[in-house]
């Protein structure tokens, strides 16, 4: 049978009505190249390079606009056949899922109860009360499709299904979009910025995502300042709200989260938000402050439903991160700006390190946690605790034996590692999947925290705004990080082991996984994505960026486009100046550049 003949390719589009005043010649070619690209079929991979100089933003936001790109309401006319044959999930399953994750299931016994249904060992003394609410759910063993049951396994926090008029909610519908991202907030702020002054600012739904550090809207959260410390206060805020009190002192009001979990408010926050169009972090914040909700929460809820989202790098490009802010790649255009480095940039997320402090910390929370709870955990938790424990013993242990007392730095591969310290028989995969199902690093360190304030004598909060709350939170952290960092391939990455000096300053000693394979990584986001565009002023040498991104990939099939400046050669002067007026030396090192004499005699010279 003769197969059959290709379509031709689509006409290349010249005219862009919506730009917001008279392109440039060049700007045209590089939003009509974009067109062309995202017309061309499922599987595209552009790099547009364009000068800094040149005004690349308002090119960016338009063409993908444009029919070809992402529709908004009321575009149908020139959709492309992707578009059109995308089949969005069917309501009725989405309901049924949501339902099934509404169910409560009562935990097994464990053990003796007494008459107030508590387990053994928490009746009639006040402490155990208050300890167990940091006793840890019945968790089975996987069965045999190799998944993980928990009895009383845990989403993210955020998914509640407690929350007032949740189950009157409406299922959004999923569509296709374009996810533009870049490495700070105020470049997505600027994109936002050029967005409103095209007339898609009306037709397509626009959601910007961001940290919680600028989205916040808790004043004191905010004072901590690290961005890691707020992350851990906004989920220790979460796990207390359901007790108002502690040890007998009310909490303080200020310190809880907004209520995101109030559905009519969030409602109220996605209505507002659509009704002004595109908006950027700081108009988002506003809006929740006025309200009285979270927009960190508030705008990952409105994720589903947008045509364009705006968000920054490691949101996007880490994986951990599209799961937990569920994000789907599938059929959506995919937009990098600011792309140079980029293998750099990906293969860094993807480091994990942890001292041998943090891990004598964690063994220290993990032995105390098991001394308190063992006679009431059920077989799975025991055993995965245990596990924890044998493991970070293993690790402490190679950053502390160091004969000749001198300061060693060794690298080796990841299966030399886990030979090395005879772990090699431990399934770190299921370990680490147990780690994210059972909530155990909040129930651990949030036993240690209470053990901590009580030994103190003092409230835990108050306890919490002299110190970093999060302490013991951002140690297992680092443990768990690393632990993933394990499950990657044998030749991904290299284990680094710097042991401590014996003698003179001590050196923090530590264990550090850096990834190598950038192609494994951003296989992942070109994988499920209808198109993937890099963009930025300079992506030289494109061959050495196809070998550390897509080296499977031919250079024929990367479509590449390049324009000149746009003020032309004739027009430039460049003229090096090395003394001023007076004769001084003009000297702008790090050292001098702040010096009073070249602040005053610069200008001068200048003009």
């Amino acid at each position: 049978m003769p197969t059959p003949p290709m379509p031709p390719p689509p006409t290349p589009r010249k005219e862009f009505p919506a730009f917001p005043f008279a392109p440039y010649p060049i700007q045209s070619e590089f939003m009509s190249f974009l067109y062309a690209a995202l017309s061309s079929g499922p599987g595209t991979l552009a790099l547009l390079e364009s000068p800094t100089v040149a005004p690349r933003p308002p090119r960016r936001p338009t063409a993908p606009a444009h029919p070809g790109g992402v529709a908004g309401p009321g575009e149908d006319e020139d959709e492309p056949d992707w578009m059109r044959d995308f089949t969005p999930l069917p309501p009725e399953k989405e309901v049924a899922k949501k339902k099934k994750k509404k169910k409560k299931t009562k935990p097994p016994a464990m053990g003796k109860t007494a008459v107030s249904g508590k387990p053994d060992g928490f009746g009639e003394q006040g402490a155990g009360d208050d300890d167990a609410e940091f006793l840890l759910e019945e968790f089975e063993s996987e069965g045999e499709d190799g998944a993980m049951r928990g009895v009383g396994k845990r989403a993210h926090c955020g998914s509640s299904s407690s929350s007032e008029g949740e189950s009157d909610e409406e299922e959004e519908e999923v569509t296709p979009k374009v996810y533009f991202t870049s490495r700070t907030h105020s470049q997505l702020s600027q994109f936002v910025g050029e967005l409103k002054r095209t007339e898609f600012v009306g037709r397509i739904r626009t959601v910007a995502l961001g940290s919680r550090k600028n989205l916040c809207v808790n004043k004191d959260v905010l004072k901590l300042g690290s961005a890691n410390r707020i992350n851990e206060r906004c989920l220790e805020l979460q796990k207390n709200k359901k007790s108002s009190k502690t040890k007998g002192t009310q909490c303080k009001e200020l310190l809880w989260v907004p209520n995101f979990k109030n559905r009519s408010l969030q409602k109220e926050f996605r209505s507002e938000v659509s009704d002004q169009g595109a908006l950027d972090i700081e108009d988002l914040a506003h809006i929740g402050k006025k309200i009285g909700t979270c927009p960190y929460y508030g705008s990952r809820d409105m994720v589903r439903s947008a045509d364009l989202v705006v968000l920054p790098y490691q949101s996007l490009l880490l994986k951990s991160a599209r799961e937990s802010l569920g994000l789907n790649l599938k059929n959506s255009v995919v937009i990098i700006d600011e792309t140079h480095n980029l293998a750099d940039s990906l293969t860094s997320m993807y480091n994990s390190k942890i001292t041998s402090s943090q891990l004598k910390a964690v063994l220290s929370h993990l032995d105390a946690y098991l001394n308190r709870f063992h006679n009431v955990l059920g077989a799975g938790n025991r055993r995965y605790i245990q596990t924890l424990t044998v493991l970070t013993r293993s690790f402490l242990r190679v950053l502390t034996n160091n004969q000749d007392g001198a300061s060693t730095m060794s690298s080796m591969t990841i299966n030399q590692f886990l030979f090395s310290l005879d772990i090699d028989n431990i399934n770190i995969m299921k370990l680490c999947q147990y780690v994210k199902e059972s909530n155990i690093i909040h129930k651990v360190s949030g036993y240690a925290n209470r053990t901590t304030s009580i030994q103190a004598g003092v409230n835990q909060f108050d306890l919490q705004q002299e110190h970093d709350e999060g302490s013991s939170i951002s140690c297992f952290q680092a443990l768990i990080d690393f632990l993933c960092s394990l499950m990657n391939s044998n030749d991904d990455g290299r284990i680094i082991v710097a042991k401590q000096k014996l003698s003179g300053q001590p050196e923090e000693a530590y264990l550090k996984f850096v990834m190598l394979c950038a192609e494994k990584l951003f296989s992942e986001v070109t994988r499920d994505a209808y198109a993937v565009i890099l963009a930025g002023g300079t992506l030289q040498p494109i061959e050495e960026t196809r070998l550390r991104l897509c080296p499977s990939l031919p250079p024929a099939d990367i479509k590449f486009f390049s324009c000149n400046h746009i003020v032309p050669p004739e027009s430039i002067l460049p003229i090096a100046v090395t003394r001023g007026p007076s004769g001084m030396t003009f000297d702008f090192s790090y050292n001098l550049r702040s010096s009073p004499s070249m602040s005053i005699f610069f200008p001068i010279s200048i003009n």
